[in-house]
């Protein structure tokens, strides 16, 4: 099967977390099941090669619409349509056999593409504007309503996605998924020192809740921090997270690890002593799955796909969102447990390997793809 992915802001070549990730860890999947896949993103950089052919055997092409530099939501919207006038001309030429596409932009871009070659769109909200986002909640309005299927990574997003006018017969769920065969529980573990360690995962941005991970760790003794994510430097998040940890007396425990390529994280990982994902929203939930195939303990917010990835005190924790005190008080005992926390981590490794596995998530995609493909799904 020939599938078109589409994904305008998030570049599989360069995210390593959130979408991109997910868009990445999808299009290997299905390329090792023998699909060919093709991601369209946005060329945010002069220098960029205008296809990229990746060691996992799917093509990238950079598409360019607008100014080859970051753009917010809000610039990118005035350029969606020379994105849809590429997809138009390169599907004219040679058409995919489904197309899907992440997020709101990629689903407008993809519908209007799709719809003159006549190719079904698949479509994956990866979460739900604001209510005061007009643009945008009028997208998703006409993506529920147009979009051959939708997918979601979490049951969360089900019930607000039937609000919007999806048909439960309509849309699935097909969470993300890990390479099994990188990220397992055997193999080194970075350098450490003598404290413990903590780790978390993510964008610095607001909504992180980085913050409150900083304020729990200025009360737990003996433990330092490792921030995972974007380059620290000149970072106004990055800036705000070392005023809180000197205010709070903390900064010489906190190291912000900037970007760690996907090769080096399960070492990183697996020299942690307990994993801390706190987002307010987490539509993928890639950073504690990621661990826990690493078979380390993680407490997570329960928000998003971390509840249906995380069965607290199972395979991992549960704390409220905002709740540093709370997550201080779990900190303390699962770090004072050696036994509680070795348990949850094989139960963690456990509940990754039997529903996460990459291949299994893309067999998954595929069922989709054939139920909206009227050639493939009746080979």
């Amino acid at each position: 099967m020939r599938i078109a992915m589409v994904s305008v802001m998030a570049n599989p070549l360069t995210e390593g977390t959130g979408q991109g990730a997910h868009v990445q860890q999808m299009a290997a999947a299905l390329c090792r099941l023998g699909h060919e896949v093709t991601v369209y993103t946005r060329r945010t950089t002069p220098k960029s090669h205008d296809r990229v052919r990746t060691d996992e055997k799917f093509e990238v092409v950079q598409v360019p619409a607008g100014p080859a530099e970051p753009l917010s939501g809000d610039e990118l919207v005035a350029h969606l349509g020379e994105f849809a006038e590429f997809l138009a001309e390169e599907w004219r030429l040679s058409s995919p056999d489904v197309v899907h596409s992440h997020h709101w932009q990629s689903g407008l871009v993809a519908l209007i593409s799709a719809h003159r070659v006549q190719v079904p769109v698949v479509h994956s909200h990866h979460g739900l504007g604001v209510a005061d986002d007009e643009k945008r909640a009028d997208a998703e309005r006409l993506l529920a309503r147009m979009a051959s299927w939708t997918v979601t990574t979490c049951t969360q997003e089900i019930a607000q996605l039937m609000q919007l006018g999806v048909r439960r017969t309509q849309a699935s769920v097909v969470p993300a998924g890990v390479d099994l065969d990188l990220f397992k529980p055997e193999g080194p573990a970075a350098a450490r020192g003598s404290l413990r360690r903590v780790v978390t995962v993510g964008r610095l941005e607001p909504g992180s809740g980085f913050a409150t991970v900083v304020a729990a760790l200025s009360v737990v003794d003996d433990v330092e921090l490792v921030i995972v994510g974007d380059k620290a430097q000149a970072n106004p998040v990055a800036a705000q997270l070392r005023k809180l940890a000197r205010t709070l007396g903390s900064l010489d425990r906190v190291v912000f690890a900037g970007v760690v390529p996907q090769v080096k994280m399960p070492a990183l990982l697996r020299s942690a002593d307990v994993v801390v994902c706190m987002p307010r929203s987490e539509p993928f939930g890639l950073a504690a799955l990621e661990a826990m195939a690493c078979g380390v303990p993680v407490i997570a917010t329960a928000v998003g796909a971390l509840t249906d990835v995380i069965t607290h005190n199972v395979s991992g924790l549960h704390v409220p969102p905002n709740d540093a005190r709370a997550l201080a008080r779990l900190l303390r005992l699962l770090l004072a447990d050696d036994t509680k926390r070795q348990e949850l981590g094989v139960a963690a490794r456990d509940r990754v390997a039997a529903r996460y596995s990459r291949e299994r998530l893309a067999n998954e995609a595929v069922a989709v793809y054939e139920r909206v493909d009227p050639v493939h799904g009746n080979e």
